[in-house]
């Protein structure tokens, strides 16, 4: 993934787009899934990270303590000062959506960067690959104000519809309670995590935009409303 020249700003927010290269999945399975979650907690980090020395500190310290989720251990086995405060995201097969708010200067970029290096050589090696696996620079976008927020919110956080219902966009959503349904069961994304269910809670801060849409009541409702408007009357 190239790294982008411009500047980012420190307590900003911004919507970045990956997507594979040639529109190639890089998505293909729960194991690469599984690895895209844990990329996006270890390389949030200035430190130099090996993913899989992170994944055994953690099979240690589950032993040893007795806990039930991996992910759970972050804060045990490092104090890290983050590159950015992950707000939202999304796995799709061959693009990754994430809004973030930079925390320390070149902090988006230098997160991008580790994020697309460390999970590209975990994909070529796995997948007996070689060459880029994404598609040129990762898109992003500056959030301009809290409307703005929400609605990159819900886009970033209904992507997964597409996945059941390929021609929404164009027609509408067909059934508005299949697709809630559908949204509450997809777990390669933040946004069970808003609704108070434990998915990947270590992942993404939530505590900012839970204040602005008031409750996790309010953000599901806004999402859901916003589906009920798509739906397809014809």
């Amino acid at each position: 993934m190239s790294v982008r020249k411009e500047e980012f700003i420190n307590d900003e927010i911004y919507h970045v787009t990956v997507r594979g290269v040639e529109g190639r999945q890089f998505f293909i399975d729960d194991e690469d899934r599984w690895r895209g979650i844990f990329s996006l907690y270890e390389f949030n980090t200035k430190k130099q990270i090996i993913i899989r020395n992170q994944r055994e500190k953690r099979k240690t310290l589950k032993k040893r303590r007795g806990l039930a989720s991996a992910a759970a251990l972050g804060i045990e086995i490092d104090q890290r000062a983050r590159l950015v405060d992950i707000l939202s995201f999304v796995f799709m097969p061959n693009h990754l959506h994430l809004l973030v708010r930079q925390r320390e200067l070149n902090g988006v970029s230098m997160f991008m960067q580790k994020m697309g290096s460390g999970y590209s050589g975990y994909f070529n090696l796995r997948y007996k690959r070689k060459g880029h696996l994404f598609q040129g620079k990762f898109a992003a976008r500056h959030i301009s104000g809290e409307e703005d927020l929400k609605r990159v919110f819900v886009y970033i956080n209904t992507n997964p519809i597409s996945l059941i219902d390929p021609e929404w966009k164009q027609k509408g959503v067909r059934d508005c309670a299949k697709v809630k349904k559908f949204l509450l069961s997809y777990r390669w994304s933040s946004y069970i995590d808003y609704l108070g269910i434990k998915n990947f809670p270590s992942v993404s801060e939530r505590d900012f935009l839970l204040k602005i849409f008031g409750s996790s009541e309010n953000a599901k409702k806004y999402v859901e409303d916003w589906i009920d408007n798509k739906r397809n009357l014809s």
